[in-house]
């Protein structure tokens, strides 16, 4: 199945403590590459993460989001250091005594409270074996979502790959009907500038023009380009029909290789206008579809 590298997908996950919210956003990549943005006091679950996206996702650079909030409950505890502030009462009641007045060293509540330390705000510990599997629960959620858009987006390179593949095996026909019209058509200039050289003197064998037609007919010969161009298009149209959720796109990317090559060697080999001008249409629609190609996951 084709499916495009470009996409987005979310997944949500609710309970009567959290909301976990994960964003995948998908562009080309030569490969898969994740990339996790979420809090560090989650960050024990993101190999899992990557884990599960990549069971769905084959190639892109994957930006993934995740956001957690938690409802009416603190993500962090607040620790009291006693003994800290006992030691702090009794320094600051020792410098209130020798350089205050006694209504000068009352220490507050307040005041201690400023004091380092004494108060502490730390994570709040939770399960990790839970919040993973909420976690775990919205990210299969965006991948389903995102492999939805990009199968989606995927149908429809399918369906203009396939109308640019007809425009090439048209082109590549009339340049198969061409080709045989090449040596009639050479034998006949070459019979004409000979009789033109030699003015009458001395007449060309025909022997001698079809010698001199199978030569360079034999130069300018395009059946094998037009026999693995026609095999390479079939190809193509497989990959297009295709139903399987392997990766295709890079294979797919080496056949335009291969179909553009061909285009090439007859072009350099036709030494024909009518087939050259052909070719450079053959050449441009070849482009359209490698630059469709690299959409491809």
């Amino acid at each position: 199945m084709i499916r495009s590298m470009t996409g987005f997908g979310r997944g949500e996950y609710v309970d009567d403590v959290r909301k976990v919210t994960v964003e995948i956003k998908t562009v080309n990549h030569r490969y898969l590459d994740i990339y996790v943005k979420m809090s560090r006091k989650y960050s024990f679950a993101e190999d899992k993460i990557k884990a599960r996206i990549k069971e769905g996702l084959g190639r892109g650079k994957a930006e993934v989001s995740v956001m957690v909030d938690n409802f009416g409950i603190s993500d962090a505890d607040v620790r009291l250091d006693k003994d800290l502030a006992g030691k702090y009462t009794k320094a600051l009641s020792e410098l209130g005594s020798e350089f205050c007045s006694e209504e000068a060293s009352g220490i507050t509540l307040s005041l201690l409270a400023r004091m380092p330390d004494v108060i502490k705000t730390t994570p709040a510990e939770e399960d990790e074996e839970e919040i993973l599997k909420c976690l775990l629960d919205a990210t299969d959620k965006a991948v389903r979502d995102i492999t939805e858009m990009r199968e989606t987006e995927g149908k429809k390179l399918a369906d203009d790959l396939n109308a640019r593949a007809d425009i090439v095996a048209d082109i590549r026909s009339r340049i198969e009907t061409r080709a045989p019209e090449i040596e009639k058509e050479y034998a006949a200039k070459f019979k004409a500038r000979v009789e033109e050289l030699l003015d009458g003197v001395y007449e060309v064998p025909e022997e001698r023009i079809a010698l001199e037609a199978a030569v360079f007919a034999d130069k300018a010969n395009i059946t094998e380009e037009l026999v693995r161009l026609e095999s390479h298009i079939g190809q193509l149209r497989t990959f297009l029909s295709g139903t399987g959720n392997e990766p295709i796109g890079k294979k797919m990317d080496f056949l335009i290789q291969e179909m553009n090559r061909e285009a090439n060697t007859i072009g350099s080999k036709s030494n024909d206008k009518e087939i050259t001008s052909m070719m450079l249409d053959l050449k441009a629609e070849i482009e359209k579809i490698r630059e469709q190609v690299q959409n491809i996951e």
